[in-house]
């Protein structure tokens, strides 16, 4: 008699469950639905993403827009600022994701240095996310001084997502983690939001603008926003999993919002077998072959 086969003890294969027989694919969320959204006043989440078991939870949650963020240097590679991650990085977190998730947009997020010198070298980096990381999308920082490249990629038949307001990779230039767009400079939000539209982008996130600001971009936009510290007005909201679901600690930014303790039970869980190793009590008789 043989012996039955054990499941595979490490998780293997796609993180989103294949569907039954007979139960349709989730409709996937493309570029037009978004902007569809928006002409209805309906308002979608966007969360970052950089593995297969997060990206399948948010996609099963109904999470619209899946951003594999250069954030990952913070977050995923233990980097202080967002500047050192690569090309090379975040390219297999992107790939990852957008084998995971059936329904949502999987937005690639392009990392300093690898877009702003020309338009050419900004398409020949999103290609590559686009063939080997497999995104929907790849996302930029930048308003007027970036339409050149968002021309050239919208031109080579890659979506683009803009990124205004405050850019963490030009935190130095801009002088450390500063509100953008206040008081005489709140025109120049405006006029970064029109040109990346004017380009092509397909949407524009907006980060750290004043709500008022904001919400006078989105009205005058045909495109969508997406707001991260910029108010309730934007026509989509999004934030870093790891700060909205508190498995990072320590001081939030103000527009962070923590919706679950992650951290705390994983910690716990951590403790516990960890005494049951010490206890001798795991493993137990019931997983003992």
């Amino acid at each position: 008699m043989s012996t039955p086969e054990e499941p595979a003890p490490y998780g293997t294969g796609p993180a989103a469950p294949s569907p039954s027989a007979g139960t349709p694919r989730p409709k996937r969320v493309r570029t037009h639905h978004l902007r569809e959204m928006k002409e209805r006043g309906e308002r979608f989440s966007m969360l970052t993403a950089y593995d297969q078991y997060a990206a399948a939870t948010f996609d099963e949650a109904g999470i619209d827009v899946l951003l594999v963020g250069d954030s990952a240097s913070n977050n995923v590679f233990g980097n202080e600022t967002s500047l050192p991650v690569t090309v090379d990085e975040l390219i297999p977190l992107t790939r990852a994701v957008s084998r995971s998730a059936r329904r949502a947009l999987v937005v690639g997020d392009l990392p300093f240095g690898s877009y702003q010198a020309s338009p050419e070298q900004a398409y020949l980096t999103a290609a590559r996310f686009m063939k080997e990381g497999g995104a929907h999308c790849v996302k930029l920082e930048g308003g007027v001084e970036m339409v050149p490249q968002i021309e050239r990629l919208t031109r080579g038949g890659i979506p683009v997502m803009a990124h205004i307001g405050f850019t963490p990779q030009s935190e130095h230039a801009l002088g450390g983690y500063r509100v953008q767009g206040r008081g005489e400079t709140s025109a120049r939000v405006l006029a970064d939001a029109e040109a990346v539209q004017g380009a092509g982008a397909f949407a524009v996130v907006m980060e750290m603008v004043p709500g008022d600001v904001a919400g006078e971009v989105t009205r005058a936009l045909s495109i969508p926003t997406i707001g991260i510290g910029a108010g309730a007005e934007c026509d989509g909201q999004v934030l870093v999993w790891q700060d909205a679901f508190g498995l990072r600690t320590g001081t939030m930014a103000r527009f962070v919002k923590q919706y679950a303790d992650v951290h705390g039970v994983l910690l716990q869980a951590a403790r516990d077998y960890a005494d049951d190793v010490r206890a001798g009590t795991f493993p137990g008789p019931e997983h003992t072959f």
